[in-house]
């Protein structure tokens, strides 16, 4: 005997739609399958409801990824409190690596994803804080933090990237080969292209770029 159907008001009603609750679902796919999945769609299905309807809180897939970016850097917590304001200030900068490091969809959309959520605002802050604690300007520090974020996003994304080591390997030996007539710097520098291991590389990049933005002056503007 087939079933009767049951009436609508009969079914339990689906809970109010929010954008905290559209971004944490997106968290739960992105944790589950990948960024690439984290379309408006696939959340549709997921919180039976229609594409459209998400739009109300969600303007656009890319804002959907930043929004997702913002939540998840929540996880990254507050800077460290020991140590010297340099030592802090990178300790915070790889933690947003790693974090990136999860999740490398998301490493990648985040080049171009800009979030504006209160915990990509509570991590300018931080860093803006460091900067300031260390004595850097508020210019230099204001235009370093995007230098900052920027080196941490793209090595993310690097390290997240589809190369694999049989094209590293390839690199290698391919540096390693060079003539030194027809490129000198390179055959001199083979050994050290390369060389050293990834977070010693990662923490000379952000030593490298805090020691420069401390003592560049932004260039003052122009009439």
């Amino acid at each position: 005997m087939p079933a009767t159907p049951r009436s609508r008001r009969e079914r339990p009603a689906k809970p109010a739609l929010t954008r905290e609750g559209i971004v944490a679902v997106a968290v739960e796919i992105l944790r589950a399958e990948g960024l690439p999945k984290v379309t408006m769609r696939r959340l549709a299905q997921e919180l039976d409801t229609g594409p459209a309807s998400l739009y109300v809180y969600v303007r656009n897939t890319a804002e959907l990824h930043a929004a997702v970016l913002d939540e998840l850097l929540g996880s990254i917590g507050p800077a460290p409190a020991a140590g010297g304001w340099r030592e802090r200030l990178e300790g915070v900068l790889v933690a947003y690596t790693r974090m990136l490091l999860e999740y490398p969809s998301l490493a990648r959309s985040a080049l171009t994803a800009w979030p504006s959520g209160p915990h990509y605002l509570d991590l300018i802050e931080t860093l803006l804080g460091l900067l300031d604690e260390g004595g850097v300007p508020r210019e230099r520090a204001a235009w370093g933090v995007d230098l900052l974020l920027q080196r941490a996003t793209a090595t993310a994304a690097e390290h997240a990237g589809e190369a694999s080591r049989e094209d590293w390997d390839t690199l290698g030996q391919a540096l390693s080969q060079v003539s030194d007539r027809t490129h000198p710097h390179i055959a001199a520098a083979s050994g050290v292209l390369l060389s050293g291991a990834p977070e010693a590389r990662v923490s000379w990049a952000f030593q490298a770029l805090i020691n420069g933005i401390e003592r560049t002056a932004v260039p003052e503007p122009r009439d």
